[in-house]
């Protein structure tokens, strides 16, 4: 399974701010659309992601909500392309310890995936795997 199977299947939708919004919008923006990160896209051009997590870091550092995201998002993505494996994302996750990934083709944002993305699909690959030996099983004399 591949990147791409996941976004046809969740869409390609992505919620997006500049750098030069507030952290007070991030905030509004993650309860809006109940999602953990937002990608930071200046000029049509991934710059930064921004988490719940940079959030908590932020303000516990005694900051307040009208920093920019400038100040407090990740400026090294990693993001990953439409043609990357499922099982190579699991492992990028998890080494890296990251929840979502922008999906970029030719520079252009195409979607995020997130660890939820994955889980879902390694199940719903698992749940067509074990309906798959159970109608062999059921056939075999």
């Amino acid at each position: 399974m591949r990147v791409a199977d996941i976004l046809r299947k969740k869409g390609s939708s992505v919620v997006t701010l500049p750098s030069a919004a507030t952290v007070a919008q991030l905030v509004e923006s993650l309860d809006d659309h109940k999602i953990g990160a937002v990608v930071v896209v200046d000029d049509d051009r991934v710059v930064g992601i921004v988490s719940e997590r940079d959030i908590v870091h932020h303000l516990r550092s005694g900051r307040d909500q009208s920093s920019t995201l400038s100040e407090i998002m990740t400026a090294d993505v990693h993001v990953v392309t439409v043609q990357d494996e499922l099982d190579q994302l699991a492992l990028i996750m998890t080494e890296r310890r990251l929840r979502h990934l922008p999906v970029v083709e030719d520079g252009v944002l195409k979607g995020i995936v997130s660890i939820g993305d994955v889980v879902k699909a390694r199940l719903e690959a698992l749940a067509a795997e074990r309906d798959h030996l159970e109608d062999y099983l059921r056939q075999a004399p």
